[in-house]
């Protein structure tokens, strides 16, 4: 199969296809059109010697200069040249792969006035496997991400480094490996090419596809503890939550109830004690609230993926080429800040499940730090201290980066979103999170078998959906008898929650909102 791009209805769950799973790329044959309508009509305007910005003028504070015919093409390069200023470990290929497809994506609207040649090559080199090395960091969000997406034209036009076959090789040689020509770029290619927000989103549209899964994992965590802690489900009862409206809140509840639905460990009520602590109780309020965010990401992501970013933008049929500011992050940069803080948030209330499991004064009965040998054996003691450490550290990533600005080419550039960074750091504070859930989950599924050690439920009396969240963990993973290296086991958790196989269990028995 093959997704076919227009500029105007891709969706995230085709980009995640393409950068993940390798799906090839095709231009419509109305996105053909359109490129090849816009490249005649900037043709006709350099034979008729206009004035336009980026084609017969410098760049930025160099706007005033005006430049000859014979000099755009030197243009163009020294553009691309000159802005491969990113610095730092590279992006991962599936990310790099996500912003080729988001840049071909605003170029096949025909708003551009690429060649159709130079937008098939890029197209090629998807397809192909061939994806520039793109160092992480150098972009002010403003004009768009220029320095790391002239790293993806610098590539194309056969200069700087890129990845193929899982080597890292000369750009030129990995294009003739890969049978692709590179490209002599021409007039407003170059601007086209690295004026856009195709990176912060690139990086962010992962971020959300992961959060996405977390906010189910998420549910699984809680669902697992209330087995290891005895929960009261009634706080769980939607006219609760119905009473309040929220969506997130709803969906979160119904979670809950259906993957406890049958334990014999988290009853409707319990005789011990008349309500929960927060993290139990008021779970569907805080892991809703993470949702509705999510559900907002997801649409101003499913629109930007499908905006066309780059300046100056062409009108064919009303004869203008119009210099605007698309290209500035701010949309995108408030989105990722609202989502790993809400993502983050996760990570924050799993942190204090964990400590109830693991304290003997919070946690029902359990043995302290989990552990039948409490003193010769430390059990999960470090665990919740490494989730701790890391909730703080989330904490530190959480400043917005979308506050914050800084003035640039010689204050031409007076306003800038900083979107790449709340993208990148949102990136951290998934990886932060995932481990964080990882962490609680690996806890309850120790205190649920100490229960069963004890005679107090345990195993026997989890609901179906748990149960098999449970049996999948021992697979992987069994429990702690006497201390081990933590780390080996812990990562075994991060891994499994990376890969969906938590949700993929439950989902077998339950489905999940």
């Amino acid at each position: 199969m093959s997704i076919f791009i227009n500029g105007k209805d891709l969706t995230i769950e085709e980009v995640i296809r393409v950068c993940r799973e390798g799906e090839e790329v095709r231009l419509t044959e109305e996105a053909k059109a359109n490129v090849n309508k816009a490249r005649a009509y900037i043709e006709r305007k350099l034979e008729e010697n206009a004035v336009i910005y980026g084609l017969t003028t410098g760049f930025g504070k160099f706007s005033n200069i005006r430049i000859s015919n014979e000099e755009t093409a030197e243009l163009q390069r020294n553009l691309i040249m000159s802005h491969t200023c990113a610095m730092g470990e590279p992006y991962p290929t599936h990310v790099v792969r996500a912003a080729m497809l988001l840049r071909c994506n605003a170029l096949a609207r025909g708003n551009s006035g690429i060649r159709l040649q130079t937008l098939n090559t890029l197209i090629d080199m998807i397809n192909k496997g061939v994806h520039p090395l793109i160092p992480q960091k150098g972009s002010l969000g403003a004009s768009g991400d220029l320095a790391p997406l002239s790293h993806i034209a610098l590539a194309l036009i056969g200069e700087g480094k890129a990845e193929y076959r899982g080597e890292i090789t000369d750009a030129a040689l990995a294009m003739k490996q890969a049978g692709i020509k590179p490209v002599e770029l021409a007039a407003k290619e170059g601007l086209a090419l690295n004026n856009g927000t195709q990176m912060m989103t690139a990086v962010g549209l992962n971020v959300l596809w992961d959060a996405m899964s977390l906010q189910k994992t998420a549910d699984i965590a809680c669902a697992m503890t209330g087995e290891a802690l005895h929960a009261i489900k009634k706080a769980y009862d939607h006219k609760i939550h119905d009473l309040r409206g929220h969506q997130g809140q709803k969906d979160a509840a119904c979670n809950l109830l259906a993957l406890l639905e049958g334990s014999g460990n988290a009853l409707p009520l319990q005789d011990s004690k008349v309500q929960d602590p927060y993290t139990l109780r008021c779970a569907p309020q805080i892991h809703g609230a993470t949702r509705d965010a999510i559900r907002y990401a997801y649409d101003m992501i499913s629109r930007e993926i499908n905006a066309v970013t780059d300046n100056p933008l062409v009108f064919p049929d009303e004869d203008e080429v119009i210099s605007g500011g698309n290209f500035h992050g701010q949309p995108m940069a408030l989105t990722f800040d609202f989502l790993k803080i809400a993502v983050s948030e996760l990570a924050d209330v799993s942190e204090r499940r964990t400590e109830r499991l693991v304290n003997p004064a919070l946690s029902e009965g359990l043995p302290a730090f989990l552990t039948k040998y409490g003193g010769v054996c430390s059990g999960f003691m470090i665990a919740q201290y490494s989730a701790a450490s890391m909730v703080s550290e989330s904490k530190v990533y959480d400043h917005p980066a979308s506050v914050d600005s800084i003035p640039s080419s010689a204050n031409q550039e007076d306003h800038v979103s900083m979107g790449t960074t709340s993208a990148r750091t949102a990136a951290m504070v998934l990886d932060n999170s995932q481990k964080v859930i990882a962490i609680e989950i690996a806890a309850a599924a120790q205190a649920i078998w100490l229960r069963q050690e004890m005679g107090e439920g345990g195993i026997d009396k989890l609901a179906p959906a748990t149960r098999a969240v449970y049996d999948h963990i021992r697979t992987k993973a069994d429990p702690v008898e006497r201390d081990i290296i933590m780390y080996d086991y812990l990562k075994l958790f991060d891994e499994m929650i990376k890969s969906g196989e938590l949700v993929e269990a439950a989902e077998k028995v339950v489905p999940l909102l």
